[in-house]
């Protein structure tokens, strides 16, 4: 069975709705922050499911978008071809095909083109924040550029 995401708020509660009765309970998620985020919730009614808290800020959006990324900084030069895998307001997610040389804290610009009918080139500059082999996260640093076409984008 899928797991039912919840979304956490910023104050750290949240809504869960039993997808069996439809009842709905109201409860604080900080208890949850440091555990492990998936796990089976049991309702009074006796339905069990598995419940996947998401903390996140900004809504994530699976893509298969094409783009490249340009390190920023005289020392480390450097970039390439991408795929950026999800994006949302605050950052994105991507593949980096072959070897590289991205780093935590490094800044980068990405550049994407997004699938929208005014085939957007979404610029944004941005800081490393985890690199798993080939798969790098990274947060961007002005959420004020494009932002329009971003939340237009995400909502799409």
């Amino acid at each position: 069975m899928k797991p039912l995401t919840v979304y956490v708020r910023a104050d750290n509660t949240a809504t869960l709705t039993c997808p069996a009765c439809g009842t709905v309970k109201h409860f604080s998620a900080s208890a949850y922050r440091s555990t492990p985020h998936l796990m089976t919730v049991r309702c009074g009614c006796s339905a069990s499911f598995p419940v996947l808290l998401n903390f996140r800020c900004n809504f994530r959006k699976q893509t298969n978008l094409p783009g490249t990324y340009q390190i920023i900084g005289p020392k480390n030069s450097g970039g390439g071809m991408i795929q950026v895998t999800n994006l949302s307001r605050g950052g994105a997610e991507f593949t980096v095909s072959g070897m590289h040389n991205l780093a935590m804290d490094q800044e980068i610009q990405i550049e994407i083109q997004l699938n929208d009918k005014k085939q957007t080139v979404l610029k944004k500059q941005a800081v490393i924040k985890s690199v798993r082999k080939n798969v790098v996260g990274c947060e961007f640093k002005n959420h004020a550029d494009l932002d329009k076409a971003l939340g237009f984008f995400l909502q799409s």
